[in-house]
């Protein structure tokens, strides 16, 4: 049976709301294995001078904890 785990991460990025949520994956599986899916909760962007300047998203990314396996 596999054991799935959520975290809930922030990103941004100067380009667009996706490329927000490739950094977040990007980020996360420097240290997070076996990364399943990505879902964004919230997104928002900082406006300067009428612009958009950095679009930024709350995602929750699910991964597969790695069983040690005793055998059972």
């Amino acid at each position: 049976m596999a054991i799935i785990k959520v975290l809930e991460l922030m990103a941004s990025s100067s380009k667009s709301w996706e490329d927000a949520a490739l950094q977040a994956i990007h980020e996360a599986s420097r240290t997070v294995k076996n990364i399943r899916s990505v879902y964004i909760k919230d997104h928002s962007a900082v406006v300067k001078n009428n612009k958009i300047t950095e679009y930024r998203i709350v995602a929750k990314l699910s991964f597969e904890i790695e069983s040690k396996g005793s055998g059972s």
